[in-house]
């Protein structure tokens, strides 16, 4: 038996925010709200979505000793998530930088802080947490050769899934634990990278599928996803909703499909529930903020 359905490793950070008629161009400054701060970071946003669906949750990370970090602490306990995982110190809290137009689009900077601080140290020494796993979710949030770390320290049963975001090309280990790697179009690209090719994105994950991982979803946005696996490509397709802000959608729909993946469903099964998730996080503002509880998404 697990201890956990869903450890994640990644990052903590505070999402600060600023609505804005339109992104600015290179060079040019433009009006938007007022800022509003709220605890966010690929890591953190993931174990607070699944909690929330009450997935038995804990998070290993790293936070700095101010305002920011405790914000954070204060949002995963509130969610029900277990932070013995959680490191204090070593640098100030990560920081996002977001903005967000009126189509719920959004762009995002990240100054890693703390989170570049979660070493594969950290990650050793927190050993029992990662054989108490039933699936443990990273993102490149923090360095890769922590990611790395988490995979050689995996245990014999468990199930790692990737958001590789923010992208850059990934080892041959790394990838060939994702079961799945999940990533968008620009992500894939990365990936890809001199092989990326064809329009289609059953193309894009046929190629990906190719360089290693055990199966891989690439999700579309308003188009939705698919699936690849060796059993073949699928489509899932899109839940319909009025977007207001896409902040941290990605990260519930990841969390959903790990925790879906983790209670036996299909590959096919899960990412369509996870699409669900994502499409109500849409229609809140804010990330953590947004995410919605199981009976919300049952009702959609």
């Amino acid at each position: 038996m697990y201890d956990y359905d869903l450890l994640v490793v990644g990052s903590a950070n505070a999402d600060l925010v600023i609505g804005v008629e339109r992104r600015p161009d290179a060079g040019e400054t433009v009006l938007g709200s007022d800022l509003v701060v709220h605890p966010g970071g690929k890591g953190a946003n993931q174990a607070v979505a699944a909690a929330r669906l009450g997935a038995r949750t804990a998070l290993l990370a790293r936070v700095g000793d101010d305002a920011h970090g405790r914000l954070l602490l204060d949002s995963q306990r509130a969610a029900g998530v277990d932070t013995a995982g959680v490191l204090v110190g070593g640098a100030p809290t990560g920081v996002a930088l977001i903005t967000v137009d009126p189509s719920g689009d959004n762009s995002i900077v990240v100054s890693p802080g703390a989170n570049g601080r979660l070493t594969p140290d950290d990650v050793r020494a927190a050993g029992s947490l990662l054989q108490a796993a039933r699936v443990v979710s990273a993102q490149l949030e923090i360095p890769l050769e922590t990611v790395g770390e988490v995979v050689r320290s995996l245990a014999p049963d468990s199930r790692l899934v990737l958001n590789p975001s923010p992208p850059r090309p990934l080892p041959d280990e790394v990838l060939a634990a994702c079961d799945p790697l999940i990533l968008n179009e620009h992500e894939a690209k990365v990936i890809l990278g001199e092989a990326y090719a064809g329009e289609k994105p059953e193309d894009w994950a046929r190629l990906l599928l190719a360089k290693g991982p055990r199966s891989v979803v690439v999700t579309l946005g308003g188009e939705g996803a698919l699936v690849a696996s060796s059993e073949g490509v699928s489509r899932i397709p899109a839940v319909k909703v009025r977007a207001v802000d896409t902040t941290g959608a990605g990260d519930s729909f990841t969390a959903a499909l790990a925790w879906r993946l983790g209670l036996g469903e299909s590959l096919s099964d899960a990412a369509a529930y996870a699409a669900r998730v994502g499409a109500a996080t849409a229609t809140r503002e804010g990330a953590q903020v947004s995410f919605p509880t199981a009976q919300e998404v049952a009702a959609l």
